[in-house]
């Protein structure tokens, strides 16, 4: 805050700074340019990727306040006196562009309502966000946050910091006019926040859509949902339709607490579940490179950044979109569904045999009445519709260890039908897709040509893993391995 507040410049001329800084700075430059030669709508936001603490935001702003996006200073009112040129307010800071934080993992969607309330608190920052357009967009992750605590606790801790954020902003409604917007990072996948837009833009908590909301569109859904015109048009009238749905009709009081507890304590048995199966168990690592095609996926020119964020096998540094796209490609799509079975056993049983029946009755209403579970739930119902565990049994041919091979599957196996049984008790239906006959029968029609390219992709990863140098056939190899991937994505969808 005091080099926000101090008019002079940092950098200073003539002076040698790294090809990284000048690299940074040089992003704002160009954002201020365009912006000076097409206008304040051509960029709004300048998003900060994985926000831990409020220091993210301010260091942001000191680079704006460097190239001439933030103008005057935070901690001065709009009467301080005259600047230069003598204009009253000259010195009151403005920003050209929204900060907009994103809050990631678990851990940071837990801190991101204390973490704007202490951002907004600052001196004079609410008075510039007002000055600004009065807007503050936060953005919140479901990748990330489902593959660091499971789909049940990402999806909760996500409804959690929505509903302490819109409180935050009601209070800063009144005091300094502020406008919240919350912006939904979503993936194409169920592991990722995929799923049908319309239901999950209803099952966001009362208050938190009011009258807009943003979200990202992003893999082969855009081409899916936005390449024919018309099919796009009927997309966005989903959105626009739901929205308006979701602030006019949409029930304004909270979740019974009943639910709301119920749905803690499945959190807290889903993160346990999820985080023992895959950061804990021995050798999941090494079962995860070897039966999902990983190592292919990584070598796919795909996206514009590697799979991993550091030059090591862990998983915690492992990218959300690989993890979710390779467990999709040999049909387990963990990331979608484990620990929800088990959370849902820990439940029933917390209390006793005497208990279960009524706290079954209570997940079973839960299902019926509120739309947070009822839309999560039939994200899993067409998740588990699309795994095969047969054909994810072929690639556990592939893992060196077949000792280790057979334990991790056998968890994963005993898992998926804990989440499977789980869903019938609850829904009370006992085939998946019993409640969406459309889709289950275009799957019938279109899993039975996906089912050998899989078949076909574990014995072209057994050649390739198995290549000799200089093998003049292991280009073609490679190439039938990335035609694989690509049908089996083009077949199972929302993927990626």
């Amino acid at each position: 805050m005091r080099l926000l507040n101090d008019t002079r410049p940092l950098r200073v001329r003539a002076a040698t700074y790294s090809a990284h800084t000048v690299g940074e700075l040089a992003v704002f430059e160009a954002a201020r340019e365009l912006l000076d030669t097409t206008g304040r709508a051509a960029i709004r936001h300048c998003i900060i990727s994985h926000t831990e603490d409020v220091s993210d935001l301010l260091e942001v702003l000191l680079l704006m306040k460097e190239t001439g996006l933030m103008r005057g200073t935070p901690d001065v009112s709009d009467d301080a006196g005259e600047g230069v040129g003598g204009a009253p307010g000259d010195f009151a800071a403005r920003s050209d562009l929204i900060v907009v934080p994103l809050f990631e993992t678990i851990g940071d969607l837990r801190q991101a309502a204390t973490i704007m309330r202490e951002y907004l608190a600052l001196p004079g920052i609410a008075a510039m966000v007002q000055r600004s357009g009065a807007e503050q967009d936060v953005m919140l992750g479901y990748s990330d946050s489902n593959k660091d605590g499971g789909v049940f606790t990402s999806h909760w801790e996500l409804y959690r910091a929505e509903v302490a954020l819109v409180q935050l902003f009601d209070e800063l409604r009144a005091s300094h006019g502020l406008t919240l917007r919350l912006f939904h990072g979503r993936g194409g996948t169920v592991g990722r926040g995929g799923g049908p837009s319309y239901q999950a833009i209803l099952a966001q908590p009362p208050g938190t859509v009011n009258g807009q909301i943003r979200l990202t569109e992003q893999g082969e859904v855009i081409n899916s949902k936005y390449a024919n015109p018309e099919i796009g048009r009927r997309n966005l009238e989903t959105l626009v339709a739901a929205t308006l749905e979701a602030s006019l009709l949409h029930p304004t009081q909270p979740a019974p607490r009943a639910f709301l507890e119920a749905a803690q304590a499945l959190s807290d048995a889903s993160f346990a579940a999820y985080r023992k199966l895959v950061y804990e168990t021995a050798g999941f690592t090494d079962y995860f490179f070897s039966a999902t095609p990983i190592r292919e996926i990584a070598e796919l020119h795909i996206g514009s950044r590697p799979a991993s964020r550091k030059a090591t096998r862990a998983i915690e540094d492992l990218r959300a979109i690989p993890w979710s796209f390779s467990w999709g490609q040999c049909r387990v799509a963990l990331p979608a569904w484990a620990g929800f079975g088990s959370a849902v056993q820990a439940f029933l049983e917390a209390e006793g045999a005497a208990r279960r029946p009524a706290r079954l009755a209570l997940l079973q209403k839960m299902h019926k009445q509120w739309p947070f579970l009822r839309t999560l739930l039939s994200n899993l119902d067409m998740v588990l519709a699309k795994t095969d565990l047969a054909i994810a049994a072929r690639y556990v041919e592939l893992v060196e260890d077949r000792k280790l091979g057979r334990r991790i599957f056998g968890l994963i196996q005993a898992e998926w039908v804990r989440t499977n049984e789980a869903l019938t008790l609850i829904t009370g239906e006992r085939e998946r897709l019993a409640g969406n006959r459309s889709l289950a029968r275009a799957l019938e029609h279109r899993l039975p040509y996906l089912d050998p390219l899989n078949h076909l992709q574990v014995e072209l990863m057994r050649r390739y893993r198995a290549r000799r140098e200089g093998d003049p056939e292991i280009a073609r190899v490679q190439r039938g391995i990335h035609l694989s991937i690509n049908g089996v994505a083009a077949g199972l969808r929302n993927t990626g």
